[in-house]
């Protein structure tokens, strides 16, 4: 292990088919007042959101709703619910949604009484708070993003053509998090298999990015196993509980800031899709699915090392009479067939995307320097080009 670290997560989480029961234990912590966050209305549809206000209800807590969280949460949004939790001096958000839902409160709770413009303070100046933080807890209805157990929350300036996702700090963290998996049943097929591979990408970018031989390594290696078992049997069964479970606890410690210590971290992909959001409001991990091979590709003559031992650890290559080389560009081409077989989204075209966008969405993805290479600008062209 390189470094030195700290590792914190101060966020409880309730796992399996009775976790919403630890609604009402955590409920007596905070203030009568709920702001209850959720999106389009599915929750409403498939009977979540009577099971979460009758337990409110019988806390004898006042419901503020917060409804129409997009999946591309927008600043208006942002200051909207910013408003609502002023106006009704909120005690506690509860986010019963997805990831995106689970990042908008998370912008709220650090927005909602900040003495300024918060996109300007968090989003774009990245500062951490240091004003009154609301209590976040979070319902999860569907799995990918790891926000239910971090303190990230990605935001769209669609003036700006800006997608952005800065970590608050401790402060920040959901103080809560219940994580039943049969509420992710009923997603469609896309929303479940484009969270697939947001969970994919999450390790991914921890996972190539040095040849550090690090703890770390060995445990995101056990879950992108796990991940590719679990998703072929969650295709072949949308109800196989063994299967979303293990999905929905996968993504979690994928992104809870435990697996990248001791590493650099890439998030490049990331930077590209988010960016490519931002231009199309397109589904996340699909824009993250659109870029990757593309990305990766460019990067293996660099990470050859660890190319190769993905590959073998991961995707169970044979490397008998086989050069360093070609074991690594195998490794990617039984990627590309998984993520085929996952129906995933791979040309940014069946997005939205045209060449006239290429280079407004390069110039909103950020450069980082944590993977093997740094990237130019015009290199970011030509993957999303090449991604086309």
């Amino acid at each position: 292990m390189r470094g030195n670290f700290t590792y914190y997560n101060p966020t409880a989480l309730y796992f399996g088919r009775d976790a919403l029961s630890a609604l009402a234990l955590e409920l007596p912590n905070y203030g009568p007042v709920v702001q209850l966050i959720y999106g389009g209305g599915s929750i409403k549809r498939n009977g979540i959101y009577d099971q979460v206000v009758s337990i409110l209800r019988e806390a004898g807590k006042v419901i503020i709703e917060d409804s129409g969280v997009m999946p591309n949460p927008t600043t208006d949004k942002l200051y909207e619910g910013c408003r609502i939790a002023r106006e009704h001096n909120v005690d506690l958000l509860l986010a019963v949604g997805g990831g995106s839902c689970c990042d908008y409160a998370k912008g709220v709770a650090v927005s909602a009484w900040c003495g300024e413009d918060p996109w300007e303070k968090y989003y774009l100046r990245r500062e951490l708070p240091d004003n009154r933080v609301i209590p976040v807890g979070c319902v999860l209805t569907m799995v990918g993003t790891g926000s239910e157990m971090n303190s990230g929350s990605v935001i769209t300036h669609p003036m700006q053509k800006l997608k952005l996702g800065p970590e608050f700090g401790d402060e920040a963290y959901p103080k809560f998090s219940i994580l039943n998996p049969v509420f992710t049943y009923t997603l469609p097929k896309y929303q479940m298999t484009a969270g697939i591979f947001d969970i994919m990408s999450h390790i991914l970018e921890q996972y190539l990015c040095d040849d550090n031989d690090c703890t770390s390594d060995y445990i995101m290696e056990g879950l992108t196993r796990s991940l590719i078992h679990s998703s072929r049997a969650a295709i072949r069964d949308p109800r196989n509980y063994e299967a979303r479970s293990n999905i929905m606890w996968t993504a979690t410690w994928a992104l809870n800031t435990l697996v990248e210590k001791g590493k650099t971290t890439d998030w490049m992909v990331h930077k590209i899709g988010q960016s490519v959001s931002a231009y199309t409001d397109a589904t996340h991990g699909m824009t993250l699915s659109a870029v990757s091979l593309p990305y990766y590709r460019r990067m293996l003559p660099y990470g050859l090392t660890r190319f190769k031992r993905f590959a073998q650890v991961v995707w169970e290559v044979r490397p008998e009479g086989k050069s360093d080389e070609a074991i690594a560009w195998e490794g990617l081409a039984a990627m590309e067939a998984w993520m085929k077989e996952m129906e995933l989204v791979l040309h940014l075209s069946e997005l939205g995307v045209t060449e006239e966008m290429l280079e407004g969405i390069a110039a909103g993805a950020t450069i980082l320097k944590g993977g093997y290479k740094v990237l130019t600008r015009n290199e970011v062209i030509d993957i999303l080009r090449e991604s086309m």
